[in-house]
């Protein structure tokens, strides 16, 4: 894979201008760690903090926002204002992260994201400080939309949340799918009943069924999909087949396709040695956002061996280096500071008593985002 340098970064390498690193960070940790969205930002917690656990220098002060946009800007505010950190992380949700990032880079602080990557944060509205450790939102469902075509399936039905990460996922699918639409639906975002949008399947004369609908959502709607009858098969990125809505879902989840940039079945030493590390400290099956929170803490970490968080320009050269070993195996940043990364595709199957994913094989390769192109620091 092909590491992305911008020109400042070349220029900083070139004068040595980037030196290891002692100094102390302090991080604010921003997630949601009550309500239905409570598993994910549990997990990303816990996988950043299994990632830094070791650095004593690294400070981190953990709030939940309980997915409230103004509740998460509060909690910025007091971050950055009174507690004086260095570094912001954390969020989840798409609409969260439009209501803070934006606020917290223009005040010269690094936001890390270990999840949310709305489009607009891509393209036109990148930052300099703002990196994406996960994916830019589209990029799964672009995946989703290429297996579909791999699959055969020329009619499908797709529905997500009308928020940003929603309307990315719908736009993602499409740009890569080729077949015909038999319906599209924005569902409300926190929706527990699905009865009228399984009618609209039902009705719709579709082939297959796409769906993104991310932690309780997911589980609600998979479960009631079972228990409706319809027999179509359905496509999803990990989002709604991850670790933890599995185990929620049960048997209806069995053979399902979904695509991922992280399976805990990933052959390389970084992962063998994280799900293995992760098991040990909390007891349970890491999922794609510990992953996510894994990568972004040794991320950060390996910046702070390189720079200090005293000199911005040096830091930000460093972290654009993202030279760690990733879950992932190969990781680089695009020039817009998201991912260039492989995308697989994943089953859900057995194993034991357990209910997880392997990877069946890749969708896209070395896949970046379509925004970079408008993106100019």
């Amino acid at each position: 894979m092909k590491t992305i340098l911008t020109a400042a970064l070349a220029a900083l390498i070139a004068g040595g201008a980037i030196a290891e690193g002692h100094n102390t960070v302090k991080v604010g940790m921003i997630t949601t760690l009550s309500g239905g969205g409570a598993g994910l930002g549990i997990d990303v917690r816990d996988g950043f903090m299994l990632a830094v656990k070791d650095r004593k220098e690294i400070e981190v002060v953990i709030e939940d926002d309980q997915r409230k946009p103004d509740i998460a800007v509060q909690l910025s505010d007091k971050m950055i204002q009174s507690e004086e950190v260095d570094v912001l992380t954390g969020i989840i949700w798409s609409n969260l992260a439009m209501a803070v990032v934006p606020g917290a880079v223009a005040q010269g602080k690094f936001y890390l994201s270990p999840n949310a990557g709305p489009s607009a944060l891509a393209g036109r509205g990148c930052h300099e400080n703002y990196f994406n450790v996960a994916w830019q939102n589209d990029n799964l469902h672009e995946a989703a939309g290429a297996h579909a075509n791999s699959a055969g399936y020329a009619n499908t039905f797709i529905l997500a949340p009308n928020y940003p990460a929603g309307q990315d996922a719908l736009t993602g699918f499409k740009r890569f799918y080729e077949g015909e639409l038999a319906g599209e639906l924005f569902t409300e975002l926190g929706q527990a009943d699905y009865a009228s949008e399984l009618a609209q399947i039902r009705a719709s004369g579709a082939d297959s069924v796409f769906f993104f609908l991310p932690g309780g959502m997911g589980i609600s709607f998979l479960k009631q999909y079972a228990d409706s009858g319809i027999d179509l098969p359905v496509v999803g990125p990990a989002f709604s087949f991850d670790q933890g809505i599995l185990q929620a879902v049960g048997d209806a989840a069995l053979g399902v396709a979904n695509t991922s940039q992280w399976s805990k079945d990933l052959d390389n030493a970084a992962n063998v040695a994280f799900v293995e590390a992760f098991q040990a400290e909390y007891g349970r099956l890491p999922s794609l956002y510990a992953s996510q929170g894994y990568d972004t803490g040794k991320l950060l970490i390996s910046a702070m061996d390189m720079a200090s968080i005293d000199d911005p320009d040096a830091f930000r050269a460093a972290l654009e280096m993202a030279d760690f070993d990733s879950t992932r195996g190969d990781f680089a940043f695009n020039s817009n500071h998201h991912p260039i990364q492989d995308i697989y595709v994943r089953e859900v199957v057995r194993e034991g008593d357990v209910l997880t994913n392997r990877i069946t094989g890749v969708a896209l390769e070395d896949h970046g985002d379509v925004y970079a192109a408008e993106c100019q620091f």
